[in-house]
């Protein structure tokens, strides 16, 4: 075994040995290379091509490491919620710029936090509604933004007008399924109102399907609905019906005062359908609004890239909305991305504007590393030889001062013993000298003081 052993370990040096000699040949190349063009000796040569190397691999591993990502991991919401069609929409307005989205499909704002608030778990950016985050540690999370309303939407069984929230104690409701801003936003207005889990009302996790179906069956009185997960044709549906109100909230600005994510809206007579007039009247609701939440270390290109798809997808106008009223900047729960924040104020950067994404990544990169790379490499380049220069400097002033030194002690009348101490210690100093490797760079200098010696010399053997 301890032969096949040497056999292999031979055969890896054999292997390797044409590399070695292709290593040291251009290494040698660089060493002269920068030899002749600053003038420095071994030591200072070696420094410079270290310090060289450093500033080049850095420069190179940064190059590729701040390339952005290729693909994109978004949080969206369940099969045909509005959440889950702009994540596809803003998938192909992704693809044209060559990255894609991964959509992963969840039950809502609340477990879309939940996954962006969890390091451990693989997201990047994810739909969150307005008032879920009490309770979770949002620091390494941003807002890239608000991209639209969700509008709550409450439907109940009654002969008459409901105009109270409170009105709807000891009754049967659908509040939202678990995981769902539908639910927390339920809680929230119910508790509003003195209505809590465990009391006279009974609070049931149902979705939209389910709750329409038991408010048709007369099994629930009222249900709670985000526009999120609400269709059209869903509303539609249950307007129509003679015995099912939608809730108008007469107290919509007080709620807004009281609760500081949510916003008034008007659902505006015949805005669901103007042929049958549904709603009959304008109807007050109360909405939070729709945040694009990223995690902190998200890219900036690729934060440029989600916000312009977002401009596209959710800037038209729709029935609670102007266009280009979204997506823009609200002061809520989360902070905005200093990205977020230069996207509102001048859109996307001077090369991404006129660039195809992947060109633009590339002269971006560029233009922030390899360009800064040059301004430190060169001023490091110029104060490796500026050192070294100082100290021959010094060296040669250091033989100097001996050579003065030992020219101050001459005298006419020395004894043959002080003369012989004075040449030896002249000896030394030359020997010193001649042992010192001098780049060409200081040659003049170098034969100047081998000259003074010799002169210092001369004089000392004239005063025998």
């Amino acid at each position: 075994m301890n032969v096949m052993g040497e056999k292999n370990k031979l055969g890896i040096f054999r292997l390797l040995e044409p590399v070695v000699k292709v290593f040291r040949l251009g290494f040698s190349k660089v060493k002269v290379i920068f030899e002749e063009t600053f003038g420095l000796g071994t030591g200072a040569t070696i420094s410079a091509i270290i310090f060289t190397a450093l500033v080049v691999m850095l420069s190179i591993f940064w190059f590729f490491h701040s390339a952005p990502p290729n693909t994109i991991i978004i949080t969206s919401g369940d099969e045909g919620s509005l959440f889950r069609r702009n994540a596809e929409r803003y998938a192909k307005i992704l693809e044209r710029n060559g990255v894609k989205l991964k959509i992963l499909p969840s039950k809502g704002s609340l477990e879309n936090l939940e996954r962006l608030a969890d390091p451990s778990f693989r997201v990047d950016v994810g739909f969150v509604q307005t008032g879920v985050a009490k309770g979770f540690n949002i620091e390494k999370l941003v807002s890239l933004g608000s991209i639209s309303y969700e509008p709550l939407y409450v439907f109940y069984r009654s002969r008459k007008p409901i105009d109270l929230i409170s009105q709807f104690n000891g009754k049967r409701i659908a509040i939202g399924e678990n995981g769902t801003g539908t639910q927390v936003l339920a809680l929230e207005m119910l508790a509003r109102n003195n209505i809590k889990p465990g009391g006279a009302t009974v609070l049931l996790k149902m979705n939209d399907d389910e709750a329409q179906k038991a408010l048709f069956d007369d099994i629930i009185d009222a249900a709670f609905m985000m526009g999120d997960s609400a269709s059209t044709k869903l509303i539609r549906s249950l307007l129509r019906n003679g015995q099912i109100r939608l809730f108008d909230f007469t107290q919509a600005d007080s709620y807004t005062r009281r609760i500081g994510y949510l916003n008034k809206l008007v659902l505006l007579k015949g805005a669901i359908d103007l042929g049958e007039n549904i709603p009959k009247r304008d109807i007050n609701l109360v909405s939070p609004t729709v945040e694009l939440i990223a995690r902190e270390d998200l890219h900036p290109a690729l934060s440029d890239l989600l916000l312009e798809a977002a401009t596209q997808v959710n800037g038209r106008k729709g029935m609670f909305q102007n266009r280009g009223e979204f997506p823009t900047m609200l002061d809520n729960e989360y902070r905005i991305s200093d990205d977020a924040q230069r996207y509102y104020k001048s859109g996307k950067t001077f090369f991404y504007r006129y660039l195809p994404f992947w060109m633009a990544s590339l002269v971006n990169r560029i233009t922030v590393i390899f360009i800064p790379m040059l301004f430190v490499l060169i001023p490091g380049l110029r104060v490796i030889p500026s050192i070294y220069r100082w100290r021959m400097r010094l060296k040669i002033l250091r033989w100097y001062r001996a050579l003065l030194a030992l020219e101050s002690d001459l005298s006419t009348d020395m004894s043959p013993e002080k003369r012989q101490k004075l040449l030896q210690r002249l000896d030394q100093i030359e020997q010193n000298a001649n042992e010192k490797k001098m780049p060409a760079s200081f040659a003049n200098q170098f034969y100047a003081l081998r000259g003074h010696i010799s002169i210092v010399r001369e004089r000392l053997l004239s005063n025998r």
